[in-house]
């Protein structure tokens, strides 16, 4: 059975309820640019699908470009009949435009020269019917394409989201207690969660409107060269300044971003915290201390999502604006360029729709920075995730130790939890095979720091530790941890019932085999009272236990694994002395045949230890049976005689 190290010793950060902040924001500027490409590549292995997207999305928007076009054919039709039926019959066309003339309105005559007339002849409905028709198709296809688009695109997004949660999860496992021990438990989650959340959330909604703004600018632009150059240009004048007030503007908002997402960071951290302690919290009455922290956390997370929203949400009036701007210029020219004859009616009315579409994917694309830059905001903190450093890799060819006597030796081990505070030197010690090893020594000694290192959470910086003569560093972490069975002082149950729990170790135990481990734990006693028994569902860290049940269940846990080196770290300090006297006759018979390591402060418990260690700053000052260093009136001796004299060592 193996467990996570839940606290440790000897000058490692520690985090609780005091321990309200990791440290300052982050203060780098985010690399935009790098960030967004490696958020696409997420993309690569959809590909196909990607591109099949892509060829929906220029069909669809090929066809909605085509729209206009044909609505202004159906205006010039509807103009034209109107204006033939106002003429009378029996003329012709020229004829019509040279009496126009000679009243001396040469403009008007300019303008119905250049139109299809049929004096006389009213609107031709039909040919109106055929083209709104035709119209209705390829409005009708074009929504049919954009929605398998956005289907597809869904379902790429969706699936790339899947996978960077599970390069997360992962990532997790193969990252080191030390950076754990370095991050509020609320900073991670919130990275794990809340940031791919947003990820998910900007490319669900952005990738699709982005790919479509962009195809559609392209169409629309074509469309508006072929019916008029000059239009085209005067429309084109607004995209640099478009482009330009754009980024002015995002430039501005992105560092809001990334403080934004930062600040939630260290809010969730801080919930999380209070949460988890909040009995300690009331205990010692920092309610109101708690409360201020929230209320500061809060007040930056509002500045900043205030500020980031504000300035990024003033993109699209900007764009709104110039959008105006385009059209009144457009429509002025354009009602010119009918006057002149030089485009019909109809080309001028889609041209002016063609210019709202041309305007219209500009605003959306500004309208979508901020949430592009919060998205990518959040990625770059999952990806800084993701780029932590790992603990070393596994060994390729490592040896295997089918059975294991037990033989532990440090020799001459160095280790520091920082370069610049050494914790421990030069140690060197040799464990027998089935010897207790008891290990003492004041808060900070590095007890817990020793027996780390054995399961190899921490890596040793000089010598080296040995079991049965293998180097542990060239053993498998798994290979190494199921051999090994730890019981801590602050217990680790999930969300499950009780069976499941002391089970946690041992896959595919029966449920005699649970009971025995129970009923050898003591745990059977106390679980016959409940109403559910052994099916009896815990909640979150099994709250509705006691410390000293909960414990219990761990001692059992340890019991089922059958482990064969056997690690207790204060396993017995939640639980009262009649208990504690039963729990040790278990632990007796659990330690037989096996290299046990017991760190306790409560020295009565450890008097039968086949040798005592008794540390002082990561050193072992010294060792021995227990009547041989009370003999020695050394440091155990002053320890020994201030736990049961009550007064200080």
């Amino acid at each position: 059975m193996t467990a996570p190290a839940q606290r440790r010793e000897g000058g490692g950060p520690r985090f609780g309820p005091g321990a309200m902040m990791a440290g300052p924001p982050q203060a780098k500027s985010l690399n935009f640019k790098e960030s967004s490409r490696r958020l696409l590549r997420l993309l690569n292995p959809h590909r196909g699908l990607v591109w099949i997207a892509v060829v929906l999305g220029i069909t669809g928007v090929g066809l909605s470009v085509v729209g206009p076009r044909i609505l202004g054919h159906a205006t010039d039709i509807l103009f034209t009949g109107i204006v033939s039926g106002s003429m009378p019959a029996g003329v012709t066309k020229e004829q019509a435009v040279a009496a126009v003339r000679a009243d001396g309105n040469d403009t008007l005559a300019d303008m119905l020269s250049a139109m299809d007339l049929h004096p006389g002849q009213g609107v031709d409905f039909t040919a109106l019917g055929n083209v709104l028709l035709i119209a209705l198709v390829v409005y009708l296809a074009a929504s049919a394409f954009s929605l398998f688009q956005f289907r597809l695109i869904t379902t790429v997004v969706q699936r790339a989201v899947y996978a960077l949660r599970e390069q997360v999860e992962l990532k997790l496992s193969r990252l080191p207690l030390s950076y754990f021990d370095g991050q509020q438990r609320g900073e991670v989650l919130s990275r794990a969660t809340n940031d791919i959340d947003n990820v998910a959330q900007t490319m669900q909604q952005s990738l699709s409107q982005l790919m479509n703004s962009v195809l559609t600018i392209v169409g629309v632009l074509a469309m508006m060269f072929w019916i008029s150059p000059l239009l085209a240009l005067i429309a084109l004048v607004t995209v640099p300044v478009s482009v330009w007030v754009t980024m002015r503007i995002g430039k501005k908002a992105q560092p809001q971003f990334i403080g934004q997402w930062a600040a939630t960071g260290r809010l969730n951290a801080h919930i999380e915290e209070m949460f988890t302690g909040h009995s300690l919290v009331k205990v010692f009455g920092r309610q109101e201390e708690a409360a201020a922290t929230f209320r500061e956390h809060n007040e930056a997370l509002y500045t900043s999502s205030f500020k980031a929203q504000f300035i990024s949400g003033m993109i699209q009036p900007a764009m709104f604006f110039i959008g105006n701007l385009n059209y009144v210029l457009v429509s002025v020219v354009g009602a010119l360029r009918v006057a002149s004859g030089s485009l019909s009616l109809g080309d001028v009315q889609a041209f002016i729709q063609y210019s709202r579409q041309f305007s219209q994917p500009l605003s959306q694309v500004a309208a979508m920075a901020n949430l592009v830059q919060s998205g990518v905001a959040s990625a770059e903190r999952v990806f800084e995730l993701l780029d932590a450093g790992e603990q070393s890799p596994e060994p390729v060819d490592a040896p295997r130790l089918p059975a294991v006597r037990g033989e532990v030796r440090f020799e001459h081990v160095a280790f520091s939890y920082t370069d610049d505070k050494p914790l421990i030197t030069d140690l060197s010690l040799t464990v027998e095979p089935g010897h207790t090893v008891a290990i003492v020594g004041p808060t900070g000694a590095g007890k817990t720091t020793l027996v780390n290192l054995l399961m190899r959470f921490y890596e040793v910086k000089g010598g080296r530790i040995t079991l049965d003569g293998v180097d542990i560093a060239t053993m498998h972490r798994e290979e190494l941890r199921s051999k090994t069975g730890m019981v801590l002082q602050d217990t680790w149950l999930f969300g499950g019932t009780i069976a499941d729990n002391i089970a946690y170790g041992a896959d595919g135990a029966t449920r005699e085999q649970i009971v025995a481990a129970a009923k050898a734990a003591h745990v059977d006693r106390f679980v016959r009272t409940l109403p559910d028994g052994y099916e009896t569902v815990l909640d979150e860290d099994g709250t509705n236990l006691s410390a000293g049940e909960r414990q219990l269940i761990t001692i059992a846990r340890a019991f089922l694994a059958e482990p064969s080196i056997l690690i207790l770290d204060e396993a017995t300090s939640s639980v009262d002395t009649r208990t504690e006297a039963l729990i040790q006759q278990a632990l007796n018979s659990l330690r037989a045949g096996r290299t046990s390591f017991v760190i306790a402060h409560r020295l009565s418990t450890i008097r039968n230890a086949d040798v005592i260690l008794v540390m002082e700053h990561g050193d072992i000052v010294e060792h021995g049976s227990h009547d041989k260093l009370i003999a020695s009136g050394g440091a155990y001796a002053r320890l020994y005689e201030a736990q049961f004299a009550g007064t200080p060592a």
